[in-house]
């Protein structure tokens, strides 16, 4: 009987660090596994920076470039924590994407 129950109490335990670990695996994260928000399509204007341009970091470095679409136009962020700051403003963030485009 005492064998069953740490059986069963190593099972629940074994279950629980999977479920921890895949919600972990799948949790977005700043600057450090961040996802893509939308997918951009044939007639979306593509993001040339190689840089993040709320911050200014360079797009990589700190793991997968957080990417959306904003009205026709890609963005690729360093992390999801910048978007804050581009909805804050978008205007300024595209002018400055579409300023390296034309270069």
């Amino acid at each position: 009987m005492k064998k069953t129950i740490q059986y069963t109490l190593l099972a629940g335990c074994a279950l629980g660090v999977m479920a921890l670990s895949t919600k972990l695996a799948t949790a977005q994260s700043c600057c450090g596994g961040a996802q893509t928000e939308t997918v951009a399509d044939k007639q979306t204007k593509p993001d040339l920076l190689t840089t993040c341009p709320v911050s200014g970091e360079k797009l990589g470095e700190m793991g997968k470039a957080f990417t959306f679409t904003y009205k026709d136009q890609e963005v690729k962020l360093c992390c999801k924590s910048c978007k804050k700051d581009f909805d804050k403003n978008p205007d300024k963030y595209i002018a400055i994407i579409r300023a390296a485009d034309k270069k």
